[in-house]
């Protein structure tokens, strides 16, 4: 009984510290950097402009959860994101401080057309 009570302890020591770890994610290359700032949903500002959250647009967290946007009010956040075809606001990413110091990211269309993306190492270079 010992045993088995002690080897459950063990296992649930290990899976906890395995969900600690942090996950690599993968931006796809439409990924643009700005800071997000949610008002009442759908409302919200991207860099300082007027933008709008798609209808289900997904949101994830630093540990690559979604999360909702009525929980992130008023919060001004570092992100990854990519609009949709109606130019709403598709997919955010909330950087965590390792991603935000991978530089340089483009912040514009302009600049993710004219400089070059590896995919693998997910960093971008200016041409």
């Amino acid at each position: 009984m010992t045993r088995c009570v002690a080897a459950f302890i063990l296992a649930l020591s290990l899976s906890a510290s395995a969900h600690a770890q942090v996950v690599q994610r993968n931006f796809p290359s439409n990924a643009l950097r700005g800071e997000l700032t949610i008002g009442q949903p759908p409302e919200s500002m991207l860099n300082g402009q007027s933008a709008r959250l798609a209808p289900g647009a997904r949101i994830r967290g630093q540990n690559n959860l979604l999360q909702m946007s009525g929980a992130l009010i008023g919060q001004n956040l570092p992100v990854h994101y990519v609009l949709g075809p109606s130019g709403l606001v598709q997919d955010v990413w909330i950087l965590t401080d390792a991603e935000r110091a991978k530089q340089p990211w483009p912040k514009t269309t302009r600049e993710a057309q004219t400089w070059v993306f590896d995919p693998i190492a997910q960093v971008w270079t200016p041409r």
